[in-house]
């Protein structure tokens, strides 16, 4: 079956038997990978950068630098920009191009899968290294500050992670090699995925974006950019969708204050529905300090694949972001999904994930995750400790230590992984 076929019932998951089967979140975690300057940007004066001039040097002012900046095979690395590849001045241009090659190692399967490539979880494909995310994108902000303004983003991914990332809510792609638009783009257990592919347009506080798109819900997302662990949550891989296809709309007219809502053909569909698929999506965010931020989001209606075309089903997330000191951030964060297709699909989850993130130094910050996930009356539970290493502007190391164990099941195990993450 295709991804996350969990959901068919939870007798698979005594883990003891065998079962079947670059843009973030406004909320997810900022490693300092995805939005930092390179060192090839700096202190070029053909714009008007107020960190760029002739008494700027590479490898301070304006751009964060890593453990091992300034040595010998440093600066080749850190001047590795495909948008200079491309002959686009990201310091001049609105065209933004990039990617990121991720390579990952973990010693044992993350809960809930259990079996090699069995796609239960993204990281099926245990003691390999993986290429999980060769990941590349273009794309243009639709900026409305100054009137009506186009744009839109296409972004590709190859490796072990796609297949997850795929749109397997179409029809047809619950096997492998089927499905329309990206769900039929596998190699092995390697595969393609378009995760988005969406037109916007923008006018003062509002735009809408319309196409193929990340979901909103949830703090962690698929860019490995975007997380401090490589391992997820069970929340985020089961009781979320991952992408949409259809229209949002954001309003950010109010102090403090944005508004989301849009309909989308169901959960994880790419440019067709499953099921009849049709459902709301929408919700808030609002800043409650300086330093205090929580977003509620949910979906409601026809989620397609999931509820086997149920017309009630429901979801919602719930983020909770608190800068306590300069360089201690918590996150608290609480999903809820439910669908009542009796016979077809009755999905009862809630899951309570905290988050606390210690920045030591420029180049290493530790962070911790415990979460507690229950479906259907069975509860999971997962500790994860790790440390985000800045060796170079551009290049992290995520190693981290997770132990995982279930009441009533036969899961309890601890499990070690490390990736790097090249970002250009």
């Amino acid at each position: 079956m295709k991804v996350r076929t969990w959901r068919v019932g939870l007798a698979v998951l005594a883990l003891g038997a065998t079962p079947a089967f670059a843009e973030t979140n406004s909320w997810s975690y900022d490693n300092n990978v995805s939005g930092v300057a390179f060192a090839s940007d700096c202190c070029e004066p053909t714009c008007a950068d107020p960190c760029c001039s002739d008494d700027v040097a590479c490898g301070s002012g304006c751009e964060a630098g890593g453990l091992f900046s300034g040595c010998a095979l440093a600066g080749p690395i850190e001047g590795l920009s495909l948008a200079d590849l491309v002959g686009i001045d990201p310091e001049c241009s609105s065209i933004e191009i990039g990617g990121w090659t991720n390579i990952a190692y973990y010693n044992k399967n993350i809960p809930l899968s259990q079996n090699f490539d069995d796609l239960l979880s993204f990281d099926d494909i245990p003691d390999h290294a993986n290429l999980a995310q060769q990941w590349f994108y273009i794309g243009k902000v639709a900026d409305g500050s100054a009137g009506r303004d186009f744009g839109g983003r296409i972004d590709v991914l190859y490796g072990t992670d796609a297949q997850k990332s795929q749109a397997f809510g179409n029809p047809g792609a619950g096997i492998r090699n089927n499905g329309f638009y990206d769900a039929s783009l596998d190699h092995g257990y390697y595969g393609w995925a378009i995760p988005q592919a969406y037109m916007e347009v923008a006018n003062g506080d509002l735009s809408t974006k319309v196409g193929h798109f990340f979901t909103p819900l949830g703090f962690e997302v698929i860019p490995a950019t975007g997380n401090f662990f490589h391992t997820h949550s069970y929340t985020m891989f089961n009781s979320e969708p991952f992408t949409h296809t259809g229209a949002l709309s954001t309003y950010s007219g109010f102090e403090g204050l944005t508004l989301y809502g849009g309909w989308t053909a169901g959960w994880d569909t790419g440019f067709t529905n499953n099921n009849s698929g049709s459902n709301w999506i929408g919700g808030f965010a609002t800043e409650l300090n300086e330093n205090v931020t929580f977003t509620y989001l949910n979906t409601y209606g026809n989620f397609g694949w999931i509820d086997g075309g149920s017309k009630n089903s429901y979801s919602h997330s719930m983020v909770l972001v608190a800068d306590l000191t300069d360089n201690l951030q918590y996150v608290g964060q609480s999903d809820l999904l439910r669908t009542d297709n009796p016979g077809v699909s009755q999905i009862d989850t809630i899951g309570l994930n905290q988050y606390m993130f210690y920045t030591l130094t420029d180049t290493l910050k530790v962070g911790g995750r415990a979460e507690w996930w229950k479906k259907d009356g069975t509860s999971f539970n997962e500790i994860t400790g790790g440390v985000n290493i800045q060796a170079l502007s551009n290049l992290v190391f995520r190693p981290e230590v997770r132990h995982d164990w279930s009441p009533g099941t036969d899961l309890d195990q601890t499990a070690v992984a490390i990736d790097a993450i090249l970002t250009y």
